[in-house]
């Protein structure tokens, strides 16, 4: 079964600023047959307590369900806790191989 996120009936989209020193996330809504809207801010990991940020966020729109919410802050996680091992190995992990891994992600950024 597919997530909410990774289907084509999306309501939201998970955008990530894939940086060397930070990894930001933000989220849109999808807007039927008009593209996007931005619904937050960036939010910026490990300078700030992204996640945290972006749930609070989330819950203070009353119209996003509970199973949306969770489903938009699971798939942050992946991707703030895939950023954050490969700076703990060390490793350089290019913006165009973290869109491959994470395909329902929108990515952009400077590497």
């Amino acid at each position: 079964m597919e997530s909410t996120l990774e289907s084509q009936e999306s309501k939201f989209l998970l955008k990530v600023l894939w940086l060397d020193a930070n990894v930001a996330i933000a989220v849109d809504q999808r807007i039927l047959d008009k593209g996007t809207s931005p619904l937050t801010a960036y939010f910026f990991w490990p300078r700030n307590d992204a996640w945290q940020q972006l749930k609070d966020e989330l819950e203070a729109k009353h119209w996003i369900s509970e199973t949306e919410r969770i489903e938009i802050l699971n798939q942050a996680t992946e991707v703030i806790n895939y950023w954050q091992d490969l700076r703990n190995q060390g490793k350089h992990v290019s913006m165009a191989e973290a869109q491959a891994k994470f395909t329902a992600v929108v990515f952009s950024g400077s590497n």
